[in-house]
């Protein structure tokens, strides 16, 4: 079946501006302009629509997408699989927050007693999956299961006020760490200020602290480009310099 611009919109729920937007970038041309000079969309771009608008869900940008979808290599059925794995994650998510949000109505009505942490449990749960997502893999092949659950258990269990200091003392260290750098010395005053923050964060979600594990995650963020990327994301340099202040505070620098 073959569809003109209007149809499609409709029928998909967005607007002819954007997929004509579309057809400029070059992420979904029509499969051919009839001789009155209207787009017709065909099959394949009324799926080609439903892998980018599955992408659009999932945050990803549209350049990005576009490099995907387009690529000669893609493959839809294995890229719906994993909008499959995608999507139930979200749903996961979701259904996490909205128990949280029926428990806590159900508090303000006198129909229950909410404890504190479990307000921030949704929250919590997400941060922990995000990282599990992001680096799960390559921190249990470095530390092990064990060292990680119980981690993953520590955050889940925080009070609400170690919950805020958590995440007050991350904002501070990126913070203080991009006036400490302008100083050019990891030695110095700001710098091993922010390596003592640091500690302080870490020990939040670490079962036992050690300056040997502390140095080794301050080298991983050089290392892995990843963590380099997140650091550096506003000026180069920042991760080496966390580095070399951690490596300085822990005793640990050759």
């Amino acid at each position: 079946m073959e569809y003109t611009v209007q149809k499609l919109a409709r029928m998909a729920g967005v607007s002819t501006r954007t997929l004509r937007y579309y057809d400029e970038i070059g992420i979904l041309k029509p499969a051919r302009i009839n001789s009155s000079g209207y787009r017709i969309y065909g099959q394949r771009e009324v799926d080609r629509l439903q892998q980018i608008l599955f992408y659009r869900e999932l945050s990803v940008s549209l350049e990005v997408t576009r490099d995907i979808v387009t690529a000669p290599s893609f493959a839809a059925v294995t890229a719906l699989k994993e909008h499959h794995e995608k999507l139930l994650e979200k749903r996961q998510q979701l259904d996490l927050l909205i128990e949280n949000v029926n428990k806590t109505i159900a508090e303000k009505e006198g129909r229950t007693k909410m404890a504190d942490k479990e307000k921030f449990n949704g929250f919590k749960k997400k941060l922990i999956e995000d990282n599990e997502k992001k680096y799960g893999k390559e921190m249990r092949e470095k530390h092990g299961d064990e060292t990680v659950n119980k981690s993953n258990n520590k955050m889940m269990n925080m009070t609400q006020e170690e919950f805020d200091e958590f995440t007050r003392l991350e904002k501070e260290i990126m913070d203080t760490l991009h006036v400490a750098i302008q100083t050019g010395d990891p030695a110095g005053e700001l710098a091993q200020k922010v390596a003592n923050l640091h500690r302080r964060w870490l020990s939040f979600t670490w079962p036992s602290y050690t300056k040997e594990a502390h140095a080794g995650v301050a080298q991983m963020y050089v290392d892995d480009e990843r963590f380099k990327a997140y650091y550096d994301k506003e000026q180069p340099g920042v991760a080496e310099f966390l580095r070399d202040a951690v490596l300085i505070y822990t005793g640990m620098k050759e």
